[in-house]
């Protein structure tokens, strides 16, 4: 029963839904504070570079370089984004050039295949990776054993970052003040909110997360490294948070979407269904024009759109 179609199409959904999740979650963040962060890209491909670095030159069994790896995929992340933050936020430049500069920077023929070169990982198989776990012994339960009880941790934890983002945006103070300071950055400046302060802060912890949706590529999806490792998963992410319209649990349901989609080719030709590989390949992305057309219409602006500072770079009046 656990080797049907549809449950190996929504397990391996969430296996290739979790990096989007996890990148998406993290520019959602960046967008609520009013900072738009087109380098999710480059922040990804360079984070998974280095996760992958750290797990072949960490020694030690995989329960103390896997968390090495992660924790530099954070790092890695959260720099690149400390330079989108420093251009935009400080120096006011424009957010789009900025975040398209960084995801070429980072990207395939950038920083992340140098540093891949410098490192001599390139078609290299990986010496740790995320596998996983069978939760309280379920995992050969039928239909939800696979789905709920065989994942790794990181997509447990992405589980629990959902939860994290939604009621920090929701019920706590600092998350209130985020809401303000991407509507209204001037009205939470008056009320005593550090807006740069927010920006900066919320900036850096999208890059960290889109950093570790990288390393999950490069960990547990496909633990060897390819220049390109992504495959445009950052642009995609950045689809998801409009598709979301900027709510924590609609990315996890948009990730898991465009998870199961691109799944689709090999779990099809697993199951003897033969059809031209370039459809599979290019159905994620004709999804993502697609979902972007429907979430643009007037109905879906109306109900539930941007912050209102979203993009806006806010310059603070001294009095």
């Amino acid at each position: 029963m656990n080797d049907t179609l549809l449950i190996t199409l929504i397990t391996s959904g969430i296996v290739y839904g979790t990096p989007l999740l996890i990148a998406g979650l993290g520019e959602l963040l960046t967008e609520r504070s009013g900072v738009l962060n087109l380098g999710i890209e480059g922040m990804m491909l360079v984070g998974g570079v280095t996760a992958f670095w750290v797990s072949q030159k960490a020694g030690g069994p995989g329960w103390s370089a896997i968390p090495l790896a992660l924790l530099a995929a954070l790092a890695a992340g959260a720099l690149m984004a400390l330079v989108h933050a420093f251009v935009t936020i400080t120096l006011q430049a424009n957010q789009v050039v900025s975040g398209l500069a960084l995801s070429i920077l980072g990207g395939a023929a950038g920083l992340s295949s140098y540093l891949a070169d410098a490192g001599d990982l390139g078609g290299r198989s990986g010496k740790h990776q995320l596998d996983g776990i069978n939760l309280l012994g379920l995992k050969d339960l039928p239909v939800l054993g696979p789905v709920l009880f065989h994942q790794d941790l990181l997509v447990y934890g992405s589980w629990a970052l959902v939860a994290a983002v939604a009621f920090y945006l929701r019920r706590t103070r600092p998350g209130l003040n985020l809401r303000a300071v991407g509507e209204a950055p001037r009205a939470a400046d008056a009320m005593g909110v550090n807006v740069t302060a927010h920006r900066y802060a919320h900036t850096l912890a999208g890059g960290a997360l889109a950093g570790l949706g990288g390393a999950y590529y490069a960990l547990a999806i496909t633990p060897t490294w390819t220049d390109g490792i992504t495959a445009g998963a950052g642009w995609i992410a950045l689809a998801l948070v409009i598709f979301a319209f900027w709510r924590p649990v609609l990315v996890l349901v948009g990730a898991y979407l465009f998870g199961m989609v691109s799944s689709l080719g090999f779990n099809l030709q697993a199951h003897g269904v033969s059809l031209p590989p370039e459809l599979f390949a290019a159905l994620p992305y004709l999804t993502t024009i697609l979902v972007l057309v429907l979430v643009s219409s007037v109905w879906a602006k109306r109900r539930l759109g941007a912050p209102a500072a979203l993009g806006v770079p806010y310059v603070r009046e001294d009095h």
